[in-house]
Order: C-alpha cells, then sequence, then structure tokens
C-alpha cells in the first residue's frame, strides 16, 4: 500500500496575495493528497525545515512579487544543503519565460503559469511526485 503524496504549499517572500495558493492547496488535498499551507511571508529557510518535518514529498511555492528567482534558488539550494534534494520543488506565479528555463536549469521541475487548471497541476504532481510506500 502507497502512502499519500505529501506537499508543502508556500508563500515565500513578502508577497501577499495567497488566492491562488490556498485554492491549489485545496484541490491538491481534494485529490488525496496531504497538503500543509505555511501561510504568507515564509522564508525560504522556513518553507525547507516545514518540508522536513513534515516528510513532504514535494513543495509547491506560489511567487508573484517578482522574487521567484531568488526564492526559488535559496529553497534549492537549502534542500541540497540538508540531504532532501530528493523533495520535488514545483511552482507557479507570473514568471516570465526566460525565467522559467532558468529555473529548470536550477533544478524546480515545473512551473505552472496563471490559467493553468487545478485538474493539470494534480495530474503532473501524481505523475512526477513519487509517494512513499507505507
Amino acid at each position: 500500500m502507497q502512502a499519500r503524496i505529501r506537499v508543502v504549499v508556500a508563500k515565500p517572500g513578502l508577497d501577499g496575495h495567497d488566492r491562488g495558493a490556498k485554492v491549489v492547496a485545496r484541490a491538491l488535498r481534494d485529490a488525496g493528497m496531504e497538503v500543509v499551507y505555511t501561510g504568507l511571508h515564509q522564508t525560504p529557510e522556513q518553507i525547507v525545515e516545514t518540508a522536513i518535518q513534515e516528510d513532504a514529498n514535494a513543495i509547491g511555492l506560489s511567487v508573484l512579487s517578482g522574487a521567484h528567482m531568488t526564492l526559488f534558488r535559496r529553497v534549492i539550494e537549502l534542500l541540497a544543503e540538508r540531504d532532501a534534494a530528493d523533495i520535488v520543488v514545483f511552482g507557479g506565479g507570473i514568471i516570465p519565460a526566460d525565467d522559467i528555463a532558468e529555473l529548470e536549469k536550477l533544478g524546480v521541475a515545473r512551473i505552472f503559469t496563471p490559467g493553468t487548471t487545478t485538474a493539470s497541476i494534480i495530474e503532473w504532481v501524481r505523475a512526477n511526485v513519487s509517494s512513499p510506500v507505507g
């Protein structure tokens, strides 16, 4: 029997708009995943600590502030420093196409842009995030 996929959904930085993150968190939960929503204004350090403590399989970051390159990079670095690079990082927000390619080079598995359906996010998570064997 496989355990459910565990996802930490986080809003890093100063961005105060979290409606999209909450919609995604609820959709993942309704699809049978365990979801921990960290709330607004989280530091990369807090997000990584939460993911490790919660034994998460993935971290979903929502960034609308324009600081996506810095915030995603720092989360990836911290996961590597904590020997937790197996936690899949994905995200969404207002992110230019050129930056998406750069984020993927850093190790971000997927970026979802505005207009992406929750069904396609759920499908991607199920296909790309391994759930632990329970």
